[in-house]
């Protein structure tokens, strides 16, 4: 498993230039058939559109790379695209940029600038996230530990789950892979080790705007 960033939510943008209108759009995928998917969407909302031109990456280790010009001279749309996305390190992640001509050519280096620039300004609109590594931490422990625990977990700003109220109570912690150690070592110390811990599988979280997202 491995962090990278994405898009998180879509985002939008259009720019005119020398009265050619670009729409770009920007899409969280997590395949091929979603980016596909997404682009014959785009491609079927702008039927009447003079290009669609499109790029995507997949995987974390951004193995799969893909675009196409959609018609433009080679190298002067896709290219572009996926080399700004690459230089963002984004990946899982589509961008179309829709092009309605508007009567002036721009030549090759003035399309490979509006089609950096409507995608660039596309992802400025979205949400990206930053996926990172943590470990859940599965406690259990006595409702006399509550208020230690909830003290502790907004002193340290803790990153977890809801707690769930039974027989006993039951949190889930998120918790970096260089800090289980000490952080177990400190819920004990806290219950005097009248705690069950559980530790789970790695996740991704996503970090948007200075916070993790729990889905």
């Amino acid at each position: 498993m491995n962090e990278y960033k994405t898009v998180f939510e879509s985002g939008e943008s259009t720019i005119i230039i020398e009265k050619s209108k670009f729409i770009g759009y920007s899409r969280h995928v997590e395949t091929e058939e979603d980016a596909l998917t997404f682009i014959n969407e785009i491609k079927k909302k702008n039927k009447d559109a003079t290009h669609n031109v499109s790029a995507y990456i997949l995987g974390e280790k951004m193995n799969a790379q893909k675009y196409s010009d959609d018609g433009e001279p080679s190298g002067t749309a896709g290219i572009p695209i996926l080399e700004l996305m690459k230089k963002e390190e984004l990946t899982n992640s589509a961008i179309v940029v829709t092009r309605y001509f508007g009567g002036i050519k721009l030549g090759a280096g003035g399309l490979v600038r509006a089609y950096s620039k409507s995608a660039k300004s596309t992802l400025e609109n979205s949400l990206i996230s930053q996926k990172k590594i943590f470990i859940p931490i599965e406690i259990l422990f006595d409702y006399s530990f509550l208020g230690k625990i909830q003290n502790d977990i907004s002193t340290r700003n803790i990153l977890t789950s809801k707690p769930d109220f039974e027989d006993v109570v039951k949190y889930t912690i998120y918790v970096d892979k260089e800090e289980i150690d000490s952080s177990i070592n400190h819920i004990n110390d806290l219950t005097s080790g009248n705690v069950i811990i559980d530790i789970k599988d790695e996740v991704l979280l996503d970090f948007v705007n200075d916070n993790y997202i729990l889905l």
